[in-house]
């Protein structure tokens, strides 16, 4: 299994292995915020906005790489309301075709509930395509389900899929 690790900066070709893996993320049909076709320059604009927000310490991200680059990762966005101190969003989590089924995903939702708790956060949130792989990953790893909501977005080459909310309490809040 690949051990994720912390970018604190991302450099240019950190943006250009993270615009490989959304791009066959979004080609393999995950709903996380793009349509077909995704152009590279779309999605290296959106690693690029990213990496802003990561020397800024509104985001971290992990990630991990094999022999071909990088092959997963895992956004948290800490920039929330200033009444959510405690919290962190669990954003677009990614895993390139190339290394599914091998515990990859589990390694980054692990590392990113660590990484929030040095960081000072206690509750993640997310959401995960209903009944998708990603959603019967978060409940296995003992994500709790807090609710669906029919219709949320839509898949890459369009037809709407709804979308479960999940929550990780990792200590006291606050």
């Amino acid at each position: 299994m690949l051990a994720p690790r912390r970018l604190h900066e991302l450099t240019e070709g950190d943006v250009e292995e993270l615009t490989d893996l959304l791009i066959d993320c979004v080609e393999g049909g995950a709903s996380v915020g793009f349509m077909l076709p995704l152009t590279r320059e779309r999605a290296a604009a959106f690693w690029r906005r990213i990496a802003g927000e990561v020397v800024d310490g509104r985001r971290v991200i992990l990630v991990a790489r094999d022999d071909m680059g990088i092959c997963g990762s895992v956004p948290l966005a800490f920039d929330l309301p200033e009444n959510q101190p405690h919290r962190a969003d669990l954003v677009k989590m990614l895993v390139h075709r190339r290394a599914r089924r091998r515990g990859l995903g589990a390694a980054l939702v692990r590392s990113a509930e660590r990484a929030a708790l040095e960081c000072g956060r206690t509750l993640l949130v997310l959401d995960a395509v209903t009944d998708g792989d990603a959603a019967r990953l978060y409940t296995r790893l003992g994500w709790k389900r807090v609710g669906d909501i029919p219709g949320f977005a839509l898949f890459p080459t369009g037809g709407v899929c709804s979308t479960t909310y999940f929550f990780r309490a990792l200590g006291n809040p606050g």
